[in-house]
């Protein structure tokens, strides 16, 4: 038996359990590059538009951090600016998650013990891993590069540029593979990748921040710190502009000494044990962990710190370009249309703080689905032996709502401070901090009433509770974002909750919907516990 054996077995096992994620995941990332490209090329449709851009681009040190540096005026290359940057972390993301749920989660669960049993090599589990994650960002290359041809943009700046988000995909792949091996953990695993994903989006933001403007003042070239993130790679190949391939070969060179050391960390390990060291936990629990709702807290504010730190910083890059946002949307009044759908009426600033309010309440709704799919991932493990204490069922899963709840508001709130304290450092008054947070705030009862769906989801239907609130906040995602862009119909932006949600500051308050949607939340709500309440445990 070779190390290697059974392979091509465990990949296709791997993909019968991915048959519904990772085509969620590559459908959901198209869907977002159809629609900006569609939206960028629209928007800027003529070259003193572009131009416009570009010079904005190239003077705004947080338009560059937070976007990207434009590398030409060209519509390609602006293209590039308004997607890539996101896509590339959220294709990250895709592939780090795929490859340790087939290799650290498997161990966590016992599976890999299981089929180890069998005719499987030592390395056959991560290589199957690795060859799907590999083979899903092949197809998402492909996909990217066919919705910037379906644009009218180049064909060899759209092959560059799939080629560029594939490779993001499969760097963060052989980081996985080592995460996996270094941590005990699914959730260490994770966590580990998803701080090399931070971190090289940090150092690609300060490379472009720190970016210098060339001689035509309508482009500029992102400095050396851009050279140590696998995102920055990305933007180095100049889709549209220079078309680096020769850049793949750091890439191919990146991911293949991962993948060694990977299999060299697991030829030196036991099944189920990581390279790191497990710390020994305290003799005695504190009394916090005594309650229902300590229980929660504590597993759930590693995550809480975390989306805490990321919207802080979202939300002070939107503030701080909020000075400046006259002059980036005159430039188009096909933009400022746009915003002005997104936000309705008012002044240009308030409108665009009333559209990006909007598409940061969505992105805390990503929060709240994820802490409160926290108790799916309890109901597999350890639940039932908490459920065996004096803890009833309403009990336990009141405490989770409450943590999910309360740290929503929480980011709600931290996200409106952030925004309003760097606008008005920018302006050097802070007379709209006040209504900054409440934009934000109002943004509560659409996140709840998501929140009562995903407890719906959990109660009635717990096997397909993660794929059906994901869906759920993908649908409300795409109806924000594009539904104005596209025009769509009333009745169907009247399907996601945050287009019930008042415009602040741009608009005035109106009672209605708030009651309506915190309604329809509680009674979500009370529907789900008392299922939750009424059926077996589902493993």
């Amino acid at each position: 038996m070779t190390a290697f054996a059974g392979t091509l077995t465990l990949t296709r096992l791997a993909l019968r359990r991915d048959r519904i994620q990772l085509p969620v995941w590559l459908v959901g990332l198209i869907a977002m590059a159809m629609a900006t490209a569609s939206s960028v090329t629209g928007l800027y449709d003529t070259a003193q538009e572009r131009a416009a851009y570009a010079r904005t681009n190239v003077t705004s040190v947080v338009s560059r951090v937070f976007n990207g540096a434009v590398t030409d005026p060209g519509i390609g290359a602006i293209t590039m600016v308004e997607t890539f940057g996101l896509l590339a972390v959220l294709t990250a993301l895709m592939s780090t998650m795929a490859v340790v749920r087939h290799t650290r989660q498997n161990e966590e669960t016992g599976r890999a013990e299981m089929v180890g049993a069998a005719v499987v090599g030592r390395y056959a589990g991560l290589t199957s891993a690795l060859i799907v994650a590999v083979g899903a960002n092949v197809v998402l290359a492909v996909l990217f590069a066919s919705a910037l041809l379906a644009n009218d943009l180049p064909a060899e700046g759209s092959l560059a540029a799939g080629a560029a988000l594939g490779a993001v995909g499969v760097a963060f792949a052989g980081i996985a593979a080592v995460t996996a091996q270094v941590s005990e953990s699914a959730r260490g695993a994770n966590g580990l990748a998803g701080s090399c994903v931070g971190l090289a989006y940090l150092f690609r933001a300060a490379g472009d921040g720190l970016a210098e403007p060339g001689p035509s003042g309508m482009a500029a070239e992102s400095a050396w710190p851009s050279w140590l993130s696998p995102i920055g790679w990305g933007q180095r190949i100049g889709p549209f502009h220079d078309d680096d391939w020769w850049i793949l070969a750091v890439y191919a060179a990146f991911f293949a000494g991962l993948v060694a050391v990977a299999f060299v960390l697991t030829a030196h390990r036991d099944v189920g044990t990581g390279m790191m060291p497990v710390r020994s936990g305290p003799a005695t629990a504190s009394r916090g962990l005594l309650s229902s709702v300590g229980l929660a807290w504590r597993l759930q504010r590693g995550v809480l710190i975390g989306w805490a730190a990321g919207m802080a910083v979202m939300g002070a890059a939107f503030g701080a370009v909020g000075h400046d946002a006259e002059e980036m949307l005159g430039g188009s009044d096909d933009l400022t249309d746009l915003i002005g759908r997104l936000g309705g009426g008012g002044s240009l600033i308030d409108v665009y703080f009333s559209a990006m309010m909007g598409i940061l309440g969505t992105v805390i709704a990503g929060y709240t689905v994820q802490a409160l799919l926290r108790m799916r991932a309890e109901e597999t493990g350890p639940l039932e032996s908490v459920l065996a204490t004096a803890v009833s069922r309403p009990r336990w899963m009141s405490g989770h709502i409450a943590c999910a709840v309360l740290g929503t508001v929480v980011l709600l709130l931290l996200t409106g401070l952030s925004t309003g304290l760097a606008y008005g450092i920018a302006t050097g008054t802070m007379s709209d901090l006040p209504g900054l947070m409440a934009a934000a705030l109002v943004q509560a009862p659409a996140t709840l009433a998501l929140a009562g769906f995903v407890i719906v989801m959990l109660g009635l239907l717990p096997r397909w509770s993660v794929a059906l609130s994901w869906a759920g906040l993908t649908v409300c995602l795409v109806i924000k974002q594009i539904g104005p862009i596209l025009e769509l119909p009333q009745a169907v932006m009247n399907i996601s909750p945050f287009s019930h949600v008042p415009a602040l500051p741009a608009g005035d308050v109106t009672v209605v919907p708030i009651v309506v949607l915190l309604s329809a939340a509680i009674a979500l709500g009370a529907l789900g516990l008392r299922a939750f309440r009424r059926r077996d445990l589902a493993y």
